[in-house]
Parts: structure tokens; C-alpha cells; sequence
């Protein structure tokens, strides 16, 4: 799942490091969730979006996700 997190990590200064421990997570999983390798769960995405002031929509880009999410499905038809 694409999200905002490099993004907004780096525009607010901050190390994967840093960010990890303020949402009590390893910087193995911000690395995970940033390559796309990973979705937080939503208590998690509700965390990172606290930190960085955003919407949990925002964070996670979630009409982006829902509209390629539905363009897959089309496809199946």
C-alpha cells in the first residue's frame, strides 16, 4: 500500500529511527511500510498521522489506494 510516511518523515527532519520510536515500532518496520513492503495496521497509520499532524486518509493515500485497488478489479472483468 502506497503512503506518505518518506515523505513527511523527511519533510519533518526526522530519521526512520526517531519516527519509530515515537509510534513504538522497530525502524526495520518504517523501513518496511516506506518501501511499500508493509501496511500498518490502523492503529499504527493512526499513530504516524498524529505525529505529522495529517488525516489517516491523508497518511495512507487512501482515495489513490481505493482507485487502483478498483482498477484492478475492472480489469478481472
Amino acid at each position: 500500500m502506497k503512503t506518505r510516511v518518506k515523505e513527511l518523515r523527511t519533510a519533518a527532519n526526522m530519521t526512520q529511527q526517531q519516527l519509530a520510536e515515537l509510534v513504538h515500532v522497530s525502524s526495520r518496520t518504517i523501513i518496511s511500510i516506506e518501501k511499500e513492503q508493509y501496511s500498518p495496521s490502523l492503529m499504527l497509520a493512526y499513530r504516524m498521522a498524529r505525529v505529522f499532524g495529517v488525516s489517516v486518509e491523508e497518511l495512507c493515500c487512501l482515495e489513490e489506494n481505493r482507485e487502483e485497488e478498483d482498477r484492478k478489479y475492472e480489469d478481472l472483468s
